[in-house]
């Protein structure tokens, strides 16, 4: 991925250390949070001693019914609330059961958001405890549908909202966010929100439900996140025509006028947050995407979920199917389906980890991949008119037209979905790999539901029970010929928590690929034999904040040994280190 982006930089690595950037600024824990104990007592600051009706308004403090007889009396709660107090656990359970009463899911996430609005620490609480029933409502498939209707549905301010409206201003922006200790921004310009297009303005739901698996599967400090979009517009015409929306209406803006406004931002975010910041950027079309990271990955800490992201949980979940498919990364032959940012970039890791185990040239490693778009095989009769990110995989084939075409003539050990096109991966395509392999395995990696390229039981039936699966979003245990199947899900949820993480307790102020193979190779290992006997590929999630602290321990590991940690001494037990700066939900007790 690095030498693909290099290319785009004129040869400069992220190891260079750029003399356009410079090391400064960085995040303390202000008020004591990361390091006081769960008994030890913290102040309730707002702009003051948040108290009385502000403090049951201010959801970083609020605790509802669970504040105690002292603390009523103290902060001059008395008549504002009813007499009973509660415990959080008792909160929790019945939340849990209200969210359960809902039959729409947009209508469950809504409650959650209302949730994290007024009450921040028994939101994360329930979202942690009950992470695989929760994850898909505050995050994919169900954060697709709330995208749509965003508009329809807004009703405070979750993030900011960074506007062409605001060119010239956007430092002055930055400093409207209360919040001043900011360690982790994920950032959208809505062209491309998941499989639904462009969105424009609508894609916050992205931003703000990225962050809040940040901080409940990797611990990162609610207060120390921040959402935010970009909005140049939007060329989705039905929004444009839509009264309810709340974007610029007007058509995308390009070229210079959007370039000048990107750097605008990326300047004013290491002006205001310093130089450690993490900018996550997510779900940028390919063409801005690619140019976005290959230009700031040497002068700020930037991380692309959709490139590297993906890539990185997808690499894991291929190594560690290895013990069920036999073979060591070099032997099997791939075959991708969708050549866009999210493909490439899954591709170039995995040629990158077999380089790596093989010492062989990546130059060569990448000629066991093949991707097939829109326009059939690519390969290098085809290459002048190639977007430069798929240059690199025009290898020297026949012209091939359609998938099964090149699953009969590639006989890929491993078939891989990221078109963002549902129902194609059909029977035909399974069968044919399913003839060439005893156990194939199938990666259907697009989000949402809907545009997965095949379901679970799909997968499952048309191989005859063969196919080792894993898919984007979540799909139901499948029963066939009497054997219950219980397939992976490839969610970047597995990463980009613990790799965040892991950059920021060790002060990294670069990323490299390295730390991409590390999060990879710390999630493989992480998949125990009980895993494997039921076909998984992925641990299970209800372990993820264990997970996500290994992962940020080898994240860590590897910024020290790069030379792009700055925060020393170095810890000797990185997990144990990781686990301790982790954000933990549990009310608590207040002055």
């Amino acid at each position: 991925m690095e030498s693909t982006l290099k290319a785009l930089r004129d040869g400069e690595s992220v190891l260079d250390l750029s003399p356009r950037s410079t090391v400064s600024g960085g995040v303390e824990d202000v008020y004591g949070e990361d390091h006081a104990t769960e008994d030890q007592l913290v102040t309730p600051w707002n702009f003051s001693v948040a108290s009385g009706y502000s403090l049951l308004r201010d959801p970083q403090y609020n605790k509802g019914l669970a504040f105690t007889e002292k603390e009523r009396d103290a902060h001059y709660l008395r008549g504002l609330l009813p007499p009973t107090i509660t415990s959080q656990q008792l909160q929790e359970k019945q939340l849990i059961n209200n969210i359960r009463q809902y039959q729409v899911p947009l209508q469950k996430y809504q409650a959650m958001m209302e949730l994290q609005e007024t009450n921040e620490r028994l939101f994360y609480k329930l979202l942690i405890d009950h992470v695989e029933e929760l994850l898909p409502i505050v995050y994919t498939p169900v954060v697709g549908e709330a995208c749509q209707k965003y508009g329809s549905i807004f009703k405070r301010p979750q993030g900011l909202f960074i506007s062409l409206k605001e060119k010239g201003k956007v430092l002055e922006v930055l400093k409207n966010w209360p919040e001043r200790s900011i360690q982790v921004i994920v950032v959208t310009d809505g062209e491309r929100i998941l499989g639904l297009g462009d969105l424009g303005c609508q894609g916050m739901g992205i931003p703000v439900g990225k962050l809040a698996l940040y901080t409940a599967l990797g611990g990162v400090r609610p207060s120390a996140c921040l959402p935010i979009t970009i909005d140049v517009g939007t060329n989705n015409e039905k929004l444009l025509n839509d009264e309810f929306y709340i974007g610029l209406r007007q058509k995308r803006a390009t070229g210079q006028e959007y370039s000048e406004l990107l750097q605008e931002f990326m300047t004013a975010v290491k002006q205001n947050y310093g130089e450690k910041v993490l900018i996550q950027f997510e779900d940028f079309a390919n063409h801005n995407a690619f140019e976005l990271l290959a230009k700031y990955g040497t002068t700020h800490l930037v991380f692309n979920d959709d490139i590297q992201g993906t890539a990185s949980v997808v690499l894991a979940g291929v190594v560690a199917a290895l013990k069920l498919i036999g073979g060591n990364l070099a032997d099997h032959t791939f075959l991708f389906l969708g050549a866009g940012e999210a493909g490439t970039g899954i591709a170039e890791l995995i040629a990158l980890e077999m380089s790596k185990q093989t010492k062989t040239p990546i130059e060569e490693t990448r000629k066991k991949i093949w991707l097939v778009d829109s326009k059939g095989l690519i390969v290098g009769s085809r290459k002048a008119s190639l977007q430069h990110f798929k240059q690199p995989w025009a290898h020297e084939h026949e012209p091939v037209g359609s998938l099964l075409e090149a699953v009969k003539v590639i006989k890929p050990t491993v078939l891989i979905g990221s078109s963002g096109v549902g129902k194609t991966f059909t029977k035909e395509v399974i069968e044919a790999v399913t003839s060439i392999n005893e156990k194939p395995l199938v990666l259907a990696l697009s989000n949402p539901t809907s545009q997965s390229e095949c379901t679970a039981e799909e997968a499952y039936e048309w191989s005859e029970g063969r196919a080792i699966f894993a898919s984007g979003s979540p799909f139901d245990p499948v029963e066939y010929k009497g054997k219950v199947y219980y397939s992976g899900q490839a969610n970047n949820a597995y990463i980009f928590p613990g790799f965040g993480l892991g950059l920021v307790i060790s002060g990294a102020i670069r990323v490299h690929d390295d730390m991409l193979l590390a999060a990879s190779e710390a999630l493989a290992k992480l998949v125990t034999e009980e895993n494997y006997e039921k076909g998984l590929i992925y641990p299970p999630f209800s372990n993820i904040r264990k997970i996500s602290a290994n992962i940020a321990a080898s994240v860590a590991a590897k910024a020290y040994e790069l030379g792009l940690a700055t925060r020393l001494p170095r810890p000797q037990n990185l997990v144990k280190y990781a686990e301790s700066c982790m954000y933990t939900p549990v009310y608590r007790n207040y002055r």
